[in-house]
């Protein structure tokens, strides 16, 4: 549903970023572009990259900081007694590994540590690679409109130093780290029947995590 629910999201991004290009395109003098120009584009590119840089680099901080960060009731939090990384029983790794669960959970040493870190690593690889492109199809826009002014274009390493790409990047940012913020507070006070994020509607305000 949610693959749907994206694929719909990125055509409208598309046909709406291509309308609005085109727009810019005639108040500039310039003559608009095909669709098909346009999808190919750095200006398209550098409008999807950084927003997925900024929904991966969320998902990774989210991640990570809830090992140790605790919030008193918030269904989002661990419960309040297992903030860390937690026992080997209470991972069920080594020894105390079920059999159905997966191999890499019963082995040791480097198999273990990696896939006992493999979701962290997997989405931070995702946003530094996807902040990766933002600044390199950024750096394609940004010249393409330098050009179109008559002014010189800039490299990449200077482009990294411009307004432009902080912008971009801090945008997305703030907006992502708002949301987790929102969230997670007004999920302590507020609820949704049904949904697997919303503690039950009868649960106390101070439960936290899984509790019931």
């Amino acid at each position: 549903m949610f693959g749907l629910l994206f694929l719909t999201a990125l055509v409208g991004q598309a046909l709406a970023g291509h309308a609005d290009f085109n727009q810019q395109q005639l108040s500039d003098g310039l003559q608009p572009i095909s669709l098909g120009r346009y999808l190919t584009s750095a200006s398209f590119a550098v409008d999807v990259t950084e927003d997925w840089q900024s929904e991966y680099l969320q998902f990774f901080l989210y991640l990570l900081l809830t090992i140790w960060l605790l919030q008193k009731g918030s269904p989002e939090s661990e419960e309040l007694d297992k903030a860390g990384r937690e026992s080997d029983e209470e991972q069920m790794v080594g020894a105390h590994a079920p059999a159905p669960g997966p191999m890499s959970a019963r082995v040791g040493g480097l198999r273990r540590a990696l896939f006992s870190r493999s979701l962290g690593l997997v989405l931070g690889a995702i946003f530094m690679l996807s902040w990766l492109a933002q600044s390199i199809t950024g750096v394609a826009a940004y010249n393409e409109h330098q050009l179109g002014n008559l002014q010189d274009p800039v490299s990449w390493g200077q482009y990294l130093l411009q307004p432009d790409f902080w912008n971009r990047t801090l945008e997305n940012w703030q907006s992502e780290l708002l949301a987790v913020s929102s969230m997670v507070v007004l999920s302590i006070y507020l609820r949704q029947r049904g949904s697997s994020q919303s503690k039950p509607v009868g649960a106390a305000h101070t439960s936290s995590g899984v509790e019931r």
